[in-house]
């Protein structure tokens, strides 16, 4: 996954495996937990019989907030708009849900370049936050 293999560059070796010891797996169980636990609106992109993509939706109890929690594409399909699509689709729907401030979280790593163009693309406005670590 290109995400990850940005991670381990920007992080180095020491500190990304303690971060992400078992990326694969707590990834896959995000994944499953987003479209399985009940508090997402999920969408899959289908191309053919192919799932190419798929996003997730959760608004706030209070109303008024929403977020894409994940927005994934297949990485055979990158740079085909599927995640253009999916961004269009999740803020639509959240703005006819009601919700008047949606957000998106991703990373500033260079392997989320093409994802910060998509979301600003959608016009969603950046707030540049750093996280910074340190193996001890």
């Amino acid at each position: 996954m290109p995400v990850y293999e940005s991670f381990a560059k920007v992080l180095g070796p020491e500190v990304f495996q303690r971060q992400y010891p078992d990326w694969r797996t707590s990834r896959a169980k995000e994944v499953e937990a987003a479209c399985t636990a009940g508090k997402a609106h999920v969408w899959v992109a289908v191309a053919g019989a192919k799932v190419v993509g798929f996003v997730a939706v959760v608004l706030e109890p209070e109303g008024g907030a929403g977020a894409v929690e994940l927005l994934a594409v297949d990485p055979d399909c990158q740079g085909q708009e599927v995640g253009t699509t999916l961004t269009e689709f999740a803020t639509a729907w959240m703005s006819k849900a009601g919700v008047t401030l949606a957000s998106i979280w991703t990373g500033g790593d260079p392997g989320h370049a093409p994802a910060r163009r998509t979301y600003e693309k959608a016009g969603y406005t950046a707030l540049p936050l750093v996280r910074y670590y340190k193996a001890l």
